[in-house]
């Protein structure tokens, strides 16, 4: 493929999604200057690469290319945010099948809701961001985050439920 070519199929496969790149860089550095770096980095590993790219969904093959960026700096930089404990109380998941992420999401204030998000633990924050913000499926996360597709479905609940204790224990959500 020629280089003109190949920019022009990067260009239009792949440019386009910048913001969901930037979406799920920023939940999971936590930091804009820190998601703007993984983002550039990313995009450069993604054109490095694109000659491999062989799917349909670029935004998807991108995202999964950030998050590994992300995860990547997160290791070297703080290790100590990727690690976390499971604790029986706060990861439990009661018969509440309320979306908080949803219900917070629809109120009028999200400042809220991204401190919310904020505390969760990065693997947690991912999948909401991926799910709720970002609207992938169950399938196509479980693709992203090279994860079975339960154990997303399952992620997911453990953080809408620890989600819904943050948004309680602040008084915000009844």
């Amino acid at each position: 493929m020629r280089e003109k070519d190949r920019l022009a199929r990067f260009e239009q496969t792949i440019l386009p999604h910048l913001d969901a790149a930037y979406n799920l860089a920023r939940w999971l550095t936590r930091n804009e200057h820190d998601a703007e770096d993984m983002v550039q980095e990313a995009y450069l590993r993604a054109f490095k690469f694109f000659n491999a790219f062989r799917g349909v969904d670029g935004r998807a093959w991108l995202l999964t290319i950030v998050r590994n960026t992300c995860y990547t700096w997160l290791q070297q930089n703080r290790a100590h945010e990727i690690t976390t404990m499971f604790d029986e109380e706060i990861h439990s998941v009661d018969s509440d099948a309320s979306n908080p992420a949803t219900l917070a999401l629809q109120s009028a204030d999200q400042q809220i809701l991204r401190e919310a998000l904020d505390e969760l633990p990065v693997e947690f924050r991912e999948v909401v961001v991926l799910r709720d913000l970002e609207g992938f499926s169950y399938k196509e996360i479980a693709d992203i985050v090279n994860i079975p597709t339960g154990t997303v479905m399952s992620r997911l609940a453990r953080a809408r439920e620890r989600l819904k204790q943050l948004l309680c224990n602040r008084g915000d959500l009844a």
